[in-house]
């Protein structure tokens, strides 16, 4: 069980360390960062998509003992983040923020999402350990690349959100950590774990659904020209067949 534990923590790290791939991005000039922005935004829109209608519902479903339930968990998870963003919003207009820089309310909402969907791949990690110790390297080498093209895209729409390029990195990697508590809870819960994880990734489904179809893709309307919104359809493309990419370290 210590060799188990030791792999577990120790995968979760290395999946918490991939949030800092936006210090790539940190070395870039300010002009050239802004003006991509609105490309990592429609790479976390495939991303999410992608991760969504890929992954997350069809492990869903293939997990549940009541498709019904599964489903309303997904809509479940939409009104959560839709309550959330309300409050958010409720929150940012009414002068409690006042002393700081404006921040768009998305940018907190991914920060939660994203927190959520991290502590479910912990959970995943330390799960798939549990079962042995192949299982749980390849599981873990499926997760890193699920989570790099997610990262960047996570980090673009915390720039886009008003979040400084610093502050952007530092609260992508503090969400990332919650894939360790989401391991600690694995090995507490041992075989218990499934039954977790099967509502937590309907709801985490629901949240990005609406992340991407009511904060993000509006942002993309608001460029109109030609080049731009080719580029946008690009990337969402390129987020989404990632994912389509990944079912083959899955299978």
């Amino acid at each position: 069980m210590t060799t188990v534990v030791l792999y577990s923590l120790g995968a979760v790290a290395l999946v918490s360390l991939i949030s800092l791939i936006g210090v790539v991005t940190l070395s870039l000039k300010g002009k050239f960062l802004n003006a991509s922005v609105f490309a990592l935004v429609s790479l976390a829109v495939g991303a999410l998509l992608g991760d969504v209608f890929i992954h997350l519902i069809p492990e869903a479903y293939a997990e549940t003992v009541n498709p019904t339930l599964t489903s309303l968990l997904i809509i479940g998870g939409i009104l959560i983040f839709f309550v959330l963003e309300k409050f958010l919003h409720w929150h940012h207009h009414h002068g409690l923020e006042a002393s700081e820089p404006a921040v768009h309310p998305v940018g907190k909402i991914v920060i939660v999402s994203d927190g959520v969907h991290n502590f479910i791949d912990g959970l995943i990690i330390a799960g798939s350990f549990l079962v042995s110790t192949e299982v749980g390297i390849a599981t873990t080498i499926a997760v890193i690349l699920h989570e790099i093209p997610q990262e960047l895209g996570d980090f673009g729409v915390l720039i886009h959100a008003g979040y400084s390029r610093l502050k952007a990195l530092w609260l992508n990697f503090l969400s990332s950590l919650a894939a360790v508590a989401g391991a600690i809870t694995a090995l507490f819960l041992g075989n218990m774990t499934e039954v977790f994880t099967t509502i937590l990734v309907p709801l985490a489904a629901g949240g990005f659904i609406y992340i991407a179809l009511t904060d993000l893709i509006p942002e993309l309307h608001k460029t109109k020209t030609v080049r731009h919104s080719v580029i946008q359809l690009v990337m969402i493309l390129v987020g989404v067949l990632t994912m389509v990419a990944l079912l083959a370290l899955e299978a």
